[in-house]
């Protein structure tokens, strides 16, 4: 090889980049010289702590309210422009901040709110950082104007030069913040339109008024106004002081007025109390119905001391508790104020103070999971007595006219037919019934078809409940057998369809049973007007009841029956799997399984429950093994046991086309009215359904 053929040696530093050997890509992408460990300027310590505390301008409001609320104010203005971008201004009537202490409160960690250890291990406050004023200084052009009662003028510090001059101001503090992220471009350019920022800064600012209703709330924004919650709540006077209960009384109408003011009057139609007490933890606040469920969970508000908080542990007590009422992924709404003491909680686990860790967080569980299912047991059904009773009865109804609208008036119709009367009305048995229908319409052999008809319907003395299973209602409620009242048959005296109760004592909310349409549903009518009952479903709930209150009161201990599977089913498991299947093998025989490790990474199901024997036995141990290792063990089992139970209930309920007689949908109506969560089955669907004489006139068109 000559040397004018020879190949020229490629100088690294000349040559292009794919022509580089992988040893020179691999020194060129050598570390950087090391930098010495220094400490960082304060104006760069504020903007990274500003970055955990002020996200967007929603975080900057919920900072000024916390302080604007742990100064005792009642009364509180926000002002916004730009969606907060470009101005917030916070005002309050609170206790002011002195003019030697404006410049402290601009420092980073300085806070009259705690003072060592202890204070830290029990805050009682909303705020305790003492960061957040620094934070939001360093990021933003913000004034504080503040002047305590007892001072003669107010004074004003700008927090960028540090002026400090006398201003007129009330009691109380105002905190303004200009142009956010000004000075961290590169953060602004993440915020969203004006309208979303808003939108956070109204929800921001809702979440303090949910559970301040002493403390009134105002909105604006480019001058207008766009919420307001006035304080529900007087200050408690020396009365109140004395009488514990009557004040107890004053909150909670307090609270519901506050709630039915930001949530809507809807929420509080469509919601039951919560007041529950167990051990060191107090739950209180109102649950909604199962039929108020939406599909977003945008609707569910924990508190725990007056903070709002987003708890995994809360979460899932809720749902749990909304568990067998809840149909398909629904989501409950719910308003939660958990009250313990708060050296059982710590708040300093998040810069935005918005997550919490308990101390006893199964304590807590159990409290707020028993309390909103306690409310949720008591069937609805009696309720509509309770509203029955409570309305007046209208004058034009007692004379026998029909209710007129709203802002409409009946004119006299010529030939008018005579007006039913329905005070103290006569009661009649199905003889004179089908007499009085006849004689209505002119039929012959009225009395002969009704003779015929009351020989079957007499047939049976005493009802008899819906009986197909072993597990199913046992006992009978009373007969309705009303006698004939005296003049009942009288010459032109219409037949008046009422609700005659058991007794004057015990009425019967959903009515008498009157007929079976198509063999599904159950037509009953009570004092409101019309119940629609959907018989399987509501069965199913009464079953599903029995059979839990059944196993209760046996042995806490005892396992379902299980039956041993010919060839077991075996399959990969995770370490975290086999070592629950090992931890949690008790509980896993009580739930009818028996899971032992087949090798170190294979776990084989030998057993299954009897009546989950034709599921797919991987897939069902898979997901108790998931539940055992997330949740507590007894939860596991009781939500597993219901499981097993609802699956029985629903075969051994009374099905649909099965012809039932009056007496058995009497029983089935009074069995509803003392069960437990019969308002839904166990799937979450409805079990009955009401229709007023209001909606049912509305559909004939009467009175339009």
């Amino acid at each position: 090889m000559t040397a004018d053929t020879a190949p020229a040696t490629l100088d690294p530093a000349d040559a292009p980049d794919d022509a580089l050997t992988p040893a020179a890509h691999s020194a060129d992408r050598a570390a950087p010289a090391r930098r010495p460990i220094q400490d960082l300027p304060d104006e760069l310590v504020s903007q990274i702590a500003a970055g955990e505390v002020v996200e967007r301008p929603a975080s900057v409001v919920r900072e000024l309210v916390d302080n604007a609320l742990d100064a005792g104010a009642t009364s509180i203005t926000v002002r916004l422009l730009a969606g907060g971008v470009r101005l917030i201004t916070v005002e309050d009537d609170g206790c002011g901040i002195p003019r030697e202490e404006l410049p402290i409160a601009l420092r980073r960690h300085a806070t009259s709110k705690i003072r060592n250890l202890h204070d830290l291990e029990s805050v009682a406050t909303m705020g305790f950082r003492g960061e957040a004023l620094a934070a939001i200084a360093s990021v933003s052009e913000m004034s504080v104007l503040s002047r305590p009662a007892q001072q003669e003028s107010a004074y004003l510090l700008d927090a960028r030069s540090g002026e400090l001059r006398p201003a007129a101001r009330n009691p109380g503090t105002t905190m303004e913040v200009k142009e956010l992220f000004f000075s961290t471009p590169a953060r602004r350019k993440f915020l969203k339109t004006d309208a979303t920022e808003l939108a956070h800064c109204v929800e921001a600012v809702r979440r303090h008024a949910l559970t301040r209703p002493a403390v009134g709330f105002a909105i604006w924004h480019e001058g207008k106004l766009v919420e307001q919650w006035r304080a529900t709540l007087p200050p408690r006077s020396d009365e109140d002081q004395h009488d514990e209960a009557a004040w107890q009384q004053l909150e909670q109408r307090a609270m519901d007025k506050r709630l039915a003011d930001v949530l809507g009057p809807d929420f509080l139609e469509q919601s039951i109390v919560v007041n529950y007490q167990a051990g060191h933890v107090q739950v209180r606040g109102r649950a909604g119905l199962p039929d108020a469920a939406r599909s977003r969970a945008d609707q569910q508000f924990c508190y725990v001391n007056g903070r709002f908080v987003r708890d995994k542990v809360l979460t899932h007590a809720a749902r749990a508790a909304y568990e067998d009422v809840l149909h398909g992924h629904r989501q409950p709404v719910y308003a939660l104020y958990i009250s313990l003491d708060p050296m059982r909680v710590d708040v300093n686990v998040h810069p935005t103070k918005i997550e919490v860790r308990f101390r006893d967080s199964r304590e807590v569980h159990q409290a707020v999971l028993h309390g909103v299912e306690n409310a949720l047991a008591a069937p609805r059904a009696q309720q509509l007595l309770d509203a029955a009773a409570a309305t007046p009865t209208p004058t034009a109804a007692a004379a026998g006219q029909p209710t007129a609208l709203p802002g409409q008036a009946y004119a006299p119709a010529p030939q008018a037919q005579t007006a039913m009367r329905f005070e103290a009305p006569p009661r009649v048995n199905g003889l004179q019934a089908l007499q009085q229908t006849a004689a209505l319409w002119g039929q012959a052999g009225g009395t002969a078809a009704a003779d015929n008809a009351l020989a079957g319907s007499t047939a049976t003395s005493t009802p008899t409940s819906i009986d197909a299973t072993p597990w199913q209602v046992q006992e009978a409620s009373p007969r309705w057998n009303p006698q004939p009242a005296a003049g009942a048959m009288a010459a032109g005296a219409p037949l008046v369809p009422t609700l005659p109760p058991e007794s004057a004592d015990n009425p019967w909310p959903l009515g008498r049973a009157v007929a079976q349409i198509h063999g599904v549903y159950i037509l009953a009518e009570n004092a409101q007007g019309m119940v629609i009952v959907d018989m399987h479903a509501a069965h199913e709930r009464i079953v599903y009841e029995r059979l839990k209150s059944q196993l209760d009161d046996g042995d806490a201990s005892s396992a379902i029956a299980s039956q041993p599977l010919l060839i077991p089913a075996t399959f990969s498991a995770t370490p975290e799997e086999v070592a629950t299947a090992e931890d949690h093998s008790e509980t896993l025989a009580q739930l009818g399984l028996e899971v032992v490790p087949f090798s170190p990474k294979t776990l084989a199901v030998r057993a299954t429950p009897t009546t989950l024997a034709q599921g797919n036995p991987v897939e069902l141990a898979r997901s108790v093994l998931a539940e055992l290792a997330q949740h507590d063990a007894s939860t596991v089992v009781q939500r597993a046991r219901n499981e097993i139970l609802g699956t029985m209930a629903c075969h051994g309920a009374v099905r649909a086309n099965r012809q039932l007689t009056i007496d058995e949908m009497n029983a089935l109506l009074r069995d509803m009215e003392h069960t437990e969560r019969s308002d839904q089955c166990n799937h979450g669907r409805p079990t009955w359904r009401q229709l007023s004489m209001k909606e049912l006139d509305a559909l004939f068109l009467r009175g339009r």
